[in-house]
């Protein structure tokens, strides 16, 4: 039996991990600073970077990615590039275009929602601000388990409806919007659980709602996470590398799922935003052309004043990300180092996570 290339000791691993806070240009999951730990293995970088409030046995796959990325590296690539999606937070509508300027060349945008203390007309405001900013562009909405069944219903057709009346080919005045128009692409993680997923898309058959569910945290943080798709609860898949275990993990996930799949970001570095490529790089699609695959949830670079590359080394270009190494510049793993008793507390935790391995 072949063993999975990996360190030779917990010691061996920690003397390749560097610490690092990067910080952010707008508040994201309620943090102002990100803190990821980076891994230098023989066969290139991976990324640990866990949410503080995760287990260990959640957080464990995080690490395990890292080092499948640090010691075997990425998975081959189908494809040169990546098409990405701009991601747009819970701000105000007035903020929008700044958000999506940086986010150059993206046709396909992702909007935040159901945020608590939000209305749903702040929803429709901020997605009007997208279409307003970039007419013609694909929009998804991303609820992160929000919103009831009876709420999302109601949300969502107001939101489909806002966006095909916003449809650049629609003169205004031409009376009731049409369903046959391009409406959201779909609603992510709209409800909590698998039974809500699945109630959910049955409501909005019923009330002739064309918009497609998409499954996230029912995925990353499910114990099976085929379970959500064989439940009738998603029409599609957002997965992330990290959550599952590391891109060949994905990959196999994405294989049995059966449905299209989002590869998508847990607010990484370029590191973990490299890993996130190489996976959307090699998923099989309707082709091997750069845009095979639907756009990767991956453009979340611009959310940082500074990261662990050089600008320009791994930027968006043409909304694609390139399939590429990425490897820190050793003075930004320097000027980023992480305080002393946050390194402390990594170290700490990797070596819980590593005893789960």
């Amino acid at each position: 039996m072949t063993s999975v290339p990996g360190p030779e000791s917990i010691d061996d691993l920690l003397d390749r991990v560097h610490v690092v806070a990067l910080p952010m240009r707008v508040r994201f999951r309620g943090i102002t600073e990100r803190e990821v730990v980076l891994v230098e293995g023989p066969s290139g970088w991976g990324e640990f970077g866990a949410f503080p409030e995760y287990d260990d046995d959640e957080a464990a796959n995080w690490l395990a990615s890292a080092i499948e990325m640090a010691w075997q590296g990425p998975p081959p690539a189908l494809r040169t590039r990546v098409a990405v999606n701009a991601t747009i937070p819970a701000i105000a509508a007035g903020e929008v275009p700044a958000i999506l300027d940086r986010f150059p060349g993206c046709t396909t945008v992702k909007v935040k929602v159901a945020e608590s203390g939000q209305e749903l007309v702040d929803d429709v405001a901020r997605v009007a601000a997208v279409l307003q900013a970039r007419p013609g562009v694909r929009v998804r909405v991303d609820a992160n388990g929000g919103w009831g069944v009876d709420e999302a219903a109601a949300a969502l057709r107001v939101l489909d409806q806002a966006v095909r009346a916003a449809d650049p080919s629609r003169a205004p005045g031409t009376g009731p919007v049409s369903l046959d128009g391009p409406g959201l692409e779909y609603v992510e993680q709209p409800c909590a659980t698998v039974d809500e997923l699945v109630e959910l898309r049955g409501r909005l058959a019923a009330d002739g709602v064309r918009v497609d569910v998409a499954a996230d945290e029912s995925i990353r943080r499910a114990e099976d996470p085929l379970r959500v798709v064989r439940a009738g609860g998603a029409d599609r898949a957002v997965v992330k590398v990290a959550p599952l275990g590391g891109p060949r993990r994905l990959l196999a996930v994405a294989a049995e799922l059966g449905v299209p799949v989002t590869v998508s970001s847990a607010l990484d570095s370029a590191v973990g935003v490299s890993a996130g490529v190489a996976a959307a790089a090699a998923l099989p699609g309707c082709g091997d052309d750069d845009d095979a695959v639907p756009a990767a949830g991956l453009g979340t670079g611009g959310f940082f004043f500074e990261d662990v590359v050089e600008p320009g080394a791994f930027d968006l270009a043409d909304g694609h990300l390139p399939v590429r190494t990425i490897g820190p510049d050793p003075a930004r793993l320097a000027g980023l180092r992480a305080v002393a008793y946050r390194r402390d507390w990594w170290l700490d935790r990797i070596r819980r996570c590593h005893l789960l391995l």
